[in-house]
């Protein structure tokens, strides 16, 4: 006898107020009394989130009958034993602008299913059903939805019922509601859509004809046909921001909308290179971390942690293809890839906690480390995205040279989602190095624990001679040089380095991080002390860095600063910049230029 599905429904119920109403009925309860839950997390974002701190009222009834229902802990509750149906009501307070929220006023609603919809414990595994409610009124009948639940009985981007095969579906389809600006393509039989909301002029035909070529290096990458029937991008742009999280069909994008494509614009410009970049990796986990998913997630508990040392691969490799892929579809050229590079690599070179922690513990430390950065992070901390992306790169090359240029990184993708994501079976902890091994017919173990469980520096610079392109270091041009560029001509005069991160404040120059070693830590400072003269005049974060960089190495200059409300002052030693800045260059050589653009840039790879 087949199971009677559980029933959602999710109303706007007061824009104003950011307050979602949410329902979740029940057909035969557990006669001891229905468990509830809310998810402390979301898939993607390894933070315990506490979802359950922003609902602001619930109440149960058992048909028409109030229930009694009682809280057990921070986010499960019961109701009293009762006959069916037993349905709970929930207010929900959604004010997170982020991509792994919900949020609501009267422009648009947005939600992810984690923060809003009650798990029944031991019913999760049943169909279920979720009618979304327009809002009241104007907005009731302007506003339309995106999402890539299935649609029971509601129209095309309207409201109505959707369906799912369980609670773990539900969760992973996030819902935008508003007026949207819509765009379509169609890719190999699969409808891809893009929902912008927000206020913007983008130029949806250039964007839905970019996404197309982007999208068909991912899938071809990995062997047509897509994993999915349909795809969605989830676009929310704003005046400034960033960020990004995959499901399974689609995803939620944070961007500026500077980030855009205008109207007429030509070429890729460096911002709208940051959207493209995104919009890749984000499709990129598609196969990579929603399909070929690490053991440790499989299944996700979403009540508590779950520790993997294999984020540098699902995240790190992903980061690594984002961009790849782009150069790979045409989108950007090699030149735009390699500065991209360089300033990975530089990054990284700026990073003293790359010393510190090693990618693999970066990558069990996230649920306490990454996702609550503070002070003290750039010294302690390395990061699984950029430190992975990088590791991914040595691995591609190392695969590359070792067999010719017969395998690379990419055979390995594929083996790993033939392996794992097309079977469902999650990626054991050291399933990745066996598998790379395994497909490049060479010994990788040395690799593996220099670049994963060691602080050592990665060996980059002979790999990428192989490919033709020569790895050069240099010190900074300025303290907003980011690296990837080759300097025509040699700075006047060399750069001094403050040992520290810096921001303009209103009453002088706010210090951000401080940095081991450097010269800000050896006078004293401290990240929150705010720089307020420099050798007894006034200073903002501009003239800061002229007035530095007129010194000389050996000099001292004076600083006075507040820390909280006192004011100090101390001894600046000055001191060169150090040579922490990368850029790569092709070496003139018209065989590794040709094996470089048609083995490993180019279309030949997909």
């Amino acid at each position: 006898m087949p199971k009677s599905p559980l029933r959602y429904a999710i109303r706007p119920k007061h824009l104003e107020a950011h307050v979602f109403e949410v329902t979740c009925t029940i057909a035969d309860p557990d006669e001891n009394g229905q468990r509830f839950q809310l998810p402390a997390w979301i898939p993607g974002s390894y933070l315990i989130r506490d979802f359950a701190r922003h609902i602001v009222s619930v109440g149960a009834k058992a048909g028409r009958r109030s229930l009694p229902i009682a809280k057990l802990d921070k986010h499960t509750w019961i109701t009293a034993p009762a006959q069916g149906p037993v349905t709970v009501t929930i207010e929900v307070y959604a004010c997170d602008p982020s991509v792994r929220g919900a949020y609501l006023d009267s422009s648009r609603g947005f939600f992810n299913g984690p923060c809003v919809f009650l798990r029944p414990l031991g019913k999760d595994d049943r169909p279920c059903e979720v009618e979304i409610l327009p809002p009241r009124g104007a907005r009731g009948r302007a506003w339309r939805v995106a999402t890539t639940l299935r649609r029971k009985e509601a129209p095309a981007y309207g409201f109505g019922v959707y369906r799912a095969a369980d609670y773990d579906e539900v969760l992973d389809h996030p819902v935008e509601l508003g007026t949207f600006a819509l765009g379509e393509f169609a890719l190999h039989g699969v409808p891809h859509a893009i929902a912008i909301s927000g206020r913007h002029d983008a130029d949806m035909d250039r964007l839905c004809k970019d996404l197309r070529r982007l999208c068909e290096t991912h899938i071809a990458l990995f062997d047509a046909p897509a994993p999915f029937s349909r795809y969605l991008f989830l676009v929310n742009a704003v005046g400034e921001g960033y960020g990004g999280l995959e499901h399974r069909t689609s995803t939620a994008l944070l961007c500026s909308r500077d980030e855009l494509p205008q109207p007429g614009m030509r070429g890729v410009t460096e911002s709208y290179r940051t959207f493209l970049g995104l919009a890749s990796h984000e499709y990129f986990h598609a196969w990579n971390v929603k399909r070929i998913k690490p053991a440790a997630f499989t299944p996700y508990d979403l009540e508590r942690e779950n520790y993997t040392t294999l984020l540098w691969a699902f995240e790190g490799i992903t980061s690594y293809y984002d961009d790849l892929l782009l150069v790979r579809s045409g989108l950007i050229s090699e030149q735009d890839y390699l500065e991209t590079l360089g300033r990975s690599i530089t990054s990284l070179l700026r990073t003293p906690g790359r010393m510190r922690q090693s990618v693999s513990d970066a990558s069990w430390d996230a649920w306490v480390k990454y996702y609550r950065q503070d002070e003290n992070t750039p010294n302690a901390q390395v990061s699984y995205y950029l430190k992975g992306s990088l590791v991914a790169l040595a691995l591609d090359l190392r695969i590359r040279g070792r067999t010719q240029g017969r395998k690379s990184l990419d055979d390995v993708m594929r083996a790993l989602w033939a392996r794992y994501g097309q079977s469902g079976a999650g990626v054991p902890e050291d399933a990745v190095e066996r598998t790379a091994e395994e497909v490049a017919g060479v010994r990788l173990r040395g690799f593996f624990d220099r670049a994963l469980r060691s602080t050592h520096d990665l060996q980059l610079a002979q790999p990428l001679r192989e490919m033709g392109l020569e790895m050069q270091l240099r010190a900074p041009a300025s303290w907003s040089d980011r690296g990837g560029k080759v300097l025509s001509e040699r700075p006047a005069r060399p750069t001094i380095a403050v040992g520290a991160r810096i921001t303009d404040d209103t009453m002088g120059v706010r210090i951000t991080h401080v940095l081991n070693g450097g010269a800000a830590q050896t006078a004293g400072l401290a990240a929150g002390d705010i720089i307020v003269a420099l050798d007894d005049l006034k200073v903002n974060a501009k003239n800061f860095e002229q007035r530095m960089n007129r010194k000389r190495a050996g000099e001292q200059a004076t600083l006075h600063f507040f820390r909280r409300d006192e004011l100090h002052r101390t001894q600046l030693d000055i001191v060169h910049a150090p040579v922490d800045t990368c850029a790569l260059t092709p070496v003139a050589s018209d065989r590794t230029g040709a094996r470089r653009r048609a083995h490993w840039l180019g279309k030949g790879n997909a």
